[in-house]
């Protein structure tokens, strides 16, 4: 892990075109903002941990079809 001191207004660069602020330090929190293009997806770790379990979680479970009723009687169409 890289660890890196910023001030506030400074900003880290990874890559090309992403970009980390640090807009503002208040006792133990940190603002900061991400400057990133729209097909890069940003989230907070434990939002990012909840849509990975979910995923996980609906990935495992059957598939639920529904069931049809033709009502006793049904016939080919061709």
């Amino acid at each position: 892990m890289l660890i890196l001191s910023r001030k506030v207004n400074e900003k880290i660069m990874i890559g090309d075109d992403i970009s980390v602020s640090i807009i503002e330090v208040r006792g133990d929190q940190v603002r900061i903002g991400v400057d990133a293009p729209k097909t890069v997806k940003v989230f907070r770790q434990e939002v990012f941990d909840a849509i990975r379990a979910e995923n996980k979680a609906a990935a495992e479970s059957a598939p639920v079809l529904p069931q049809l009723d033709f009502g006793g009687a049904h016939r080919e169409v061709l």
